[in-house]
């Protein structure tokens, strides 16, 4: 694929950081976002926007849902996904981070799919007790409320590390899913065991959502030794524009996780654009640890670039997650009025 990796970068740039959060954990002992708030999953239902997000009490993940008029100030709904009683699979918890959409283009507004008069979100699980641990798997949710605050999920997980390759028996993280060409592609990132761990990021294929066969050429998007990727290449954030697929991905180098960008014509065959394309703040800024974990949407010519803000905690701070304040943030194309 012969492109210009630069103007790539350029093209998606959204150098005007929001700065302050526009969701953070409530800091409420019991609550489900006591310790954190993380991946924003944006798009626009019923005549305004919605975004899914994931909660952290120390325990493990919930979903939760909020809605805005205007993309920077959100009102929450509450807990879609909750914490199971024990013996299931996700009793833990379940970090919802993708609903099927009408379609992935980027320069319409995302909309939600319906598949046999239900709405199916993605989400995956971790099998122990604490921030991320033990090998997670993944499964699926449905909805048929346009409320979408009451979610059914399905027993068993749809897709898991069990049977994949070395690169992925360390579990599963975010996946999401698009469609082309009557087929639904998932995209999602995992680890190997063991730690020091890599993170990479492959597909599978399906034909009805429940059934999923690993793509040969995995891991689509490795590592790239010494470079800022050069232990995760994560959660991957997949739309179409013009006759590119774009993956918004974020690389980690072991100090700072930062968002970049990878280009596709056919969804396979990847190539990393060079350096990051939402570098981390500097010290004490809201994302001066890490700028990570993209959604990005376009409205009115402008594109949203929402992601996880890390910085180290600080009093004052409402949360405290392992000595880091987590937050949901934005940055745009255009100044913020």
């Amino acid at each position: 694929m012969d492109f210009a990796a630069n103007a790539y970068l350029q093209t998606y740039r959204t150098p005007y950081k929001y700065g302050a959060p526009v969701l953070a954990g409530s800091g409420k002992p019991g609550s489900f976002d006591a310790l954190a708030v993380d991946a924003p999953f944006v798009f626009f239902h019923n005549g305004q926007f919605h975004m899914t997000y994931i909660g952290f009490d120390g325990e493990g993940y919930q979903t939760a849902l909020a809605t805005s008029g205007d993309l920077l100030h959100w009102e929450r709904k509450g807990v879609i996904l909750s914490r199971k009683t024990p013996g299931a699979w996700d009793s833990i918890g379940a970090a919802g981070v993708w609903i099927i959409l009408e379609d992935n283009e980027l320069d319409t507004l995302p909309r939600l799919k319906k598949i046999d008069g239900k709405y199916w979100m993605v989400y995956h699980s971790y099998p122990q007790t604490g921030y991320e641990a033990g090998p997670a798997e993944i499964g699926l949710a449905w909805t048929e409320d346009e409320t979408l605050m009451n979610w059914t999920r399905l027993e068993q997980p749809v897709f898991s590390w069990k049977d994949g390759a070395d690169w992925e028996k360390g579990g599963l993280y975010k996946s999401c899913v698009v469609t082309h060409n009557n087929r639904y592609y998932m995209f999602y990132n995992a680890k190997t065991e063991g730690e020091p761990w890599l993170e990479q990021t492959g597909a599978a294929f399906s034909e009805d959502l429940l059934h999923w066969e690993r793509c040969p050429r995995n891991p689509l998007l490795p590592v790239s030794p010494g470079c800022w990727d050069s232990i995760f290449v994560s959660d991957p954030w997949v739309v179409h524009s013009g006759n590119q697929w774009l993956n918004f991905y974020y690389g980690f180098d072991g100090r700072h996780a930062q968002d970049g960008l990878a280009v596709s014509e056919d969804l396979l065959h990847w190539q990393k654009c060079e350096g990051p394309l939402l570098s981390h703040g500097q010290a004490g800024e809201l994302d001066g640890t890490h700028a990570h974990k993209a959604c990005v949407l376009r409205h009115n010519g402008v594109l949203y670039h929402f992601y996880c803000a890390v910085r180290p905690w600080q009093e004052g701070d409402a949360t405290n997650c392992g000595g880091e304040f987590r937050c949901i943030t934005v940055a745009a194309s255009a100044p913020f009025q």
